[in-house]
């Protein structure tokens, strides 16, 4: 029997992120799992543009990740599924490799959007470091239009 009961899940507020909330609906109910939803607020450099500097309004993004989030909890929760959401703000494998120790999560789990190349040179893997440093396994699944169906669990 699946063992993990308690599944922190890392979305980025992108459709292609929620893909991995296809696959846990399957599961999480028939297992009695615990879904915490996880959104990270990366702190925004401050640029100088022409002349002007643009500062970072983390209240209104907080805001705004409350508003993503707290719905999809809610239909989780409609559907008979023990959820919950939290929002954090730094670097987000960082905060999600945190967030998964601090809430004594037996899963993360988290779509990838399957960079390779330059592209993730650029951009870095949130994805690749949380699966190389988690303490606890790793379900992926790529972006729909990336690779239709795909997953890894670690």
């Amino acid at each position: 029997m699946y063992s993990h009961k308690r599944v922190l899940v890392a979305l980025d507020g992108s459709t292609a992120g929620e893909a991995v909330l296809r696959f846990l609906m399957e599961i999480a109910g028939p297992l009695n799992m615990t879904v915490m939803l996880l959104h990270v607020l990366e702190p925004i450099t401050a640029p100088v543009a022409e002349g002007a500097i643009v500062l970072d309004d983390v209240e209104a993004r907080r805001s705004e990740a409350e508003e993503y989030l707290a719905p999809i909890a809610a239909s989780l929760r409609s559907q008979g599924v023990d959820a919950a959401w939290s929002i954090r703000r730094g670097r987000p494998a960082q905060e999600i490799l945190t967030a998964a120790s601090e809430s004594g999560a037996d899963l993360v789990a988290m779509a990838t959007h399957g960079r390779t190349g330059l592209g993730r040179l650029l951009f870095g893997s949130v994805a690749e470091a949380v699966l190389r440093h988690a303490p606890v396994p790793v379900f992926m699944i790529r972006e729909p239009h990336t690779i239709a169906g795909a997953a890894t669990v670690r």
